[in-house]
């Protein structure tokens, strides 16, 4: 049994993946990354599942990746930090292609890689007045292994709007940017999740499958090639003196030396 994660499906096939950490706003660690990949090779296996809801215990949906994968990071050598971004960047493209319908219900705040898991949904919905970012350059760092998902997701014109900036935004604003379908109030989040689920459930399986991963194949090309460009932007990162300063200006709860606050 994961204690990152809870899997559960209803009668209808309707299958709830729920990040299970509340305790650490569901930031990613190397657990839960491998037990999010396991989970979407289980689910797109059974034929009972249907529709697959991507959501989050507690008020957060995904703050990014974990302080201790990070503090981890920074003490690897280049070759484990290209292996651990790999886990990553296959844990996104196994939800990004699984052969069933994903569903996102942001219920809270998502930052980093958060904003990667939106991003791989087919479609998703936030609660009004939630923050979102990829604030990834504050720390000297660039959202990387994300990055192939998240311009798929809302095209380069705009990506070029919040990818570099770290700034965070609304879930209104992730909406105009096409991360987000709608933003709704946090009572009426079910709702609008039901309504998006409840068509799948009168169409065909197989032909919901094959036209997602056609759908897929016409959009931008996320291959081998992306995946490796990815990897190695952010060990470059990983490796630069602006990373090592940024994260020990985040752990030591004091502005980077480019700060201009």
């Amino acid at each position: 049994m994961s204690s990152t994660i809870r899997l559960e499906t209803d009668a209808h096939g309707v299958a709830t993946l729920t990040l299970d950490r509340p305790d650490k706003h569901n930031a990613m660690s190397a657990e839960m990354i491998a037990d999010l990949h396991a989970a979407a090779d289980r689910l797109g296996r059974d034929p009972a599942v249907r529709v697959v809801v991507l959501t989050g215990a507690g008020e957060s949906f995904c703050a990014g990746g974990d302080l201790g994968w990070m503090k981890a990071q920074m003490a690897a050598d280049g070759p484990t930090r290209a292996r651990e971004a790999r886990k990553l960047a296959e844990m996104l493209g196994a939800l990004n292609t699984l052969p069933k319908p994903l569903i996102g219900r942001v219920q809270g705040q998502a930052f980093g890689g958060g904003v990667g898991l939106i991003s791989v949904c087919d479609v998703a919905i936030g609660v009004a007045g939630s923050r979102l970012g990829l604030t990834e350059t504050r720390l000297g760092l660039i959202p990387a292994t994300i990055g192939p998902y998240v311009v798929a997701r809302m095209g380069e014109a705009m990506a070029r709007r919040v990818f570099m900036s770290a700034r965070r935004f609304t879930a209104e604003e992730g909406v105009r940017l096409g991360l987000l379908a709608d933003a709704v109030a946090p009572d009426a989040l079910d709702e609008a999740v039901a309504a998006e689920v409840a068509p799948y459930l009168a169409a065909a399986p197989g032909a919901v499958a094959e036209a997602k991963a056609l759908v897929r194949r016409l959009g931008p090309p996320i291959d081998a090639a992306a995946i490796a460009e990815s990897i190695e932007a952010l060990v470059r990162c990983w490796e630069s003196p602006e990373s090592a300063e940024g994260i020990a200006a985040f752990f030591e709860r004091r502005p980077p030396s480019w700060s201009a606050r």
